[in-house]
């Protein structure tokens, strides 16, 4: 049975294919680029900022969702983090147990009712869907920082875009450390689908789904979990490496 979650599936392979060429010869190598001249506290100093500083998606969702305890709260980190954490390179906010919590507009309409669509693979960007796309660029132009920073001023050789590109940089790096989850998968692709939505209903239900969503990420009513056993086993026996027989002595 097909499922009913990924109906594009044929142009979604096509997509992520595309993307993984492109990740492999040129984003890929720039983030291997980033790890090899930075250490692992510079990083997290450097990913503490852009988590700060793209804290006005997180509130100004929150606030939109009726939620003012978490807007308080986002707030509350963003100010602490601003000033005693030194522009948000450190997070004392933590260490006063204000933990961070992010937002966006996707799990915004989701929560007003609005359908996720099918699952899509868009050039470049990746996994989505039609609530999703819709909703990235809309964040971005009204409450994201960064957006603000490069449509509101203009250098020499676009250099009002390098924070963003900073950004985009860490956030591949810090996904090269899961890249080992990939090994076992018979099928990336699905890997991919599957973690990008369970990782939305988990935000949009903020980490507690109800049971009837979590089985409706399966796609199908009926699981052949016999079939999708041999899929694995299939694969492992394909990708085993051939036992290496020592040298026959002359």
């Amino acid at each position: 049975m097909p499922r009913k979650d990924d109906p594009y599936e044929a142009f979604n392979r096509k997509m992520y294919a595309f993307n993984d060429l492109v990740d492999r010869a040129a984003i890929r190598p720039v983030a291997v680029g980033y790890r090899k001249i930075t250490n692992d506290t510079t990083r997290r100093l450097i990913s503490n900022f852009f988590a700060n500083i793209k804290s006005p998606i997180t509130i100004a969702n929150d606030l939109l969702q009726a939620n003012p305890k978490e807007a308080f709260k986002a707030t509350s980190r963003l100010v602490i983090n601003s000033t005693i954490g030194i522009l948000g390179l450190f997070d004392p906010a933590s260490e006063l147990s204000i933990d961070a919590s992010t937002t966006d507009l996707g799990v915004t309409l989701a929560r007003w009712g609005v359908p996720e669509g099918p699952y899509l693979v868009l050039p470049l960007f990746g996994s989505t869907n039609p609530r999703d796309a819709i909703s990235f660029p809309i964040d971005r132009y009204l409450f994201d920082p960064l957006s603000w920073y490069s449509s509101g001023n203009s250098f020499q050789f676009d250099v009002q875009f390098l924070p963003t590109f900073v950004y985009l940089v860490t956030l591949r790096s810090s996904a090269i450390d899961a890249e080992g989850l990939l090994e076992g998968a018979y099928d990336p692709y699905v890997f991919y689908r599957d973690a990008y939505r369970q990782r939305r209903l988990y935000k949009i239900y903020r980490g507690n789904p109800p049971m009837e969503a979590i089985q409706s990420l399966q796609g199908v009513e009926d699981i052949d979990v016999d079939a999708l056993l041999e899929e694995q086993e299939k694969y492992e026996r394909q990708h085993k490496p051939e036992d290496k027989k020592p040298p026959e002595k002359n």
